[in-house]
Parts: C-alpha cells; sequence; structure tokens
C-alpha cells in the first residue's frame, strides 16, 4: 500500500547506531540494511560486504566523479559514501532501507531521496559516550578527542532532525524507531492507492443505500 523509504540512524560517534540498526534487520524483513563505502581500514569483527565496503582511496573517488554515491563526506579523516544502487536495490525489493550514517551525510541525502526518514540518537549521557568511545580499545587520546569535537558539533544540528531516540536501553530505543518507521508508513502522502480505495468504499456505500 505503500512505497518503501530510506530510514537514516544518524549520531555522534559510539551512541550506538549500528548496533540498533542490525537489532532491527533481526526483527522486521521489511528492512534492509545499506551497506556504506569507507576508506577507512576495518575495526575487528567487521567484515568487508557485510559492515561496510572497504575500499581505497582512488576507488572512492572514481565512484564520486561516476555519481554514484547519493552522498558522501569526510568523517574522522576518512570518507564514507551510500550508494544509489544499494538504496535502489532495498527498495525495488519493498524493503526500506536502513542507513547509519552522520549528520551532515543525513542532510545531503535528503537532498536526493526527499522521502527519507531523519532520526537522530542520541546517548543517555556524556559520561556514557566516553565510556563507549574509549571501550573501543581502536581509540587513542588524539582520536578521541577528534571524536568528541565531531560529537559537539553534530549535536548542535539536532533541529534539523524531524524524530529524537535517546539510546539509554538497546530494546527501548529499538522500539521506539520501529514505531516511528510503522507511522511513517501510515502516512497520507505514502499511501499511494489511498484515492482509488476511498473512491471504492465510497462507491460501495452508495450502492447499498439505493
Amino acid at each position: 500500500m505503500h512505497p518503501a523509504f530510506p530510514v537514516i540512524l544518524a549520531a555522534p560517534s559510539g551512541t550506538g547506531k549500528t548496533t540498533i540498526a542490525r537489532r532491527l534487520l533481526e526483527l522486521r524483513p521489511d528492512v534492509g540494511f545499506s551497506v556504506t563505502c569507507t576508506t577507512r581500514a576495518p575495526r575487528p569483527a567487521e567484515s568487508h560486504g557485510v559492515d561496510y565496503h572497504f575500499v581505497v582511496g582512488d576507488e572512492f573517488e572514481a565512484r564520486v566523479q561516476r555519481g554514484e554515491f547519493a552522498e558522501h563526506a569526510v568523517v574522522h579523516g576518512h570518507r564514507y559514501g551510500t550508494l544509489r544502487s544499494e538504496i535502489d536495490r532495498l527498495m525495488a525489493s519493498g524493503r526500506n532501507p536502513i542507513m547509519t550514517i552522520d549528520v551532515q551525510g543525513a542532510v545531503q541525502f535528503r537532498q536526493v531521496f526527499p522521502q527519507a526518514v531523519l532520526i537522530f540518537l542520541l546517548p543517555p549521557s556524556a559520561v556514557e559516550l566516553l565510556s563507549r568511545l574509549s571501550g573501543r580499545g581502536s581509540e587513542d587520546m588524539a582520536t578521541l578527542a577528534r571524536r568528541v569535537d565531531s560529537a559537539l558539533t553534530e549535536l548542535a544540528t539536532v533541529e534539523q532532525f524531524k524524530y529524537v531516540v535517546v539510546n539509554d536501553a538497546l530494546e527501548h530505543a529499538v522500539t521506539q524507531v520501529l514505531s516511528i518507521i510503522d507511522a511513517e508508513a501510515l502516512r497520507r502522502t505514502r499511501l499511494t492507492d489511498l484515492r482509488e480505495r476511498v473512491t471504492a468504499l465510497a462507491n460501495e456505500l452508495r450502492d447499498a443505500i439505493r
């Protein structure tokens, strides 16, 4: 009754957007994960083609020049981009593409796909965010400081987002994100066959009283 639409989870690094996205995939067959391209090295337990498409800088730039990205940005010194082909593939299959991208990428993406739903994720506290970042074990102090600076910049953009979810507990946050997706699916402007359904209903009512 409604076409698929992209859902963006944007947040400062360490807020848990990837964890939430993975849980959504476990719970809902109508959701598909859009795998992002990046020039950064894989973290422990990350797999190419599953978590990210890990590419070298020259390949990334070639994709930019060919117009393959719906959005791309430099984040923490590395390039990230969302492939248009990934979004089109998922929506053609009837699934809502879920993306975990940075704030600047989310705003850029909406210009290409205006039907996208943007959700900003907040950590429950500064202490918790710092704990999550330092607990990764992949961040030295200089990198941690850069991520904190980026988080401050990203937090200042929260008013550009229609929805905000606080990731204080995983299952609670996941439930809230699913509620947003379900509500958005019922927006009048997304119901492509609404006019036909209402017309048919009205005709049946008229026939019933004749």
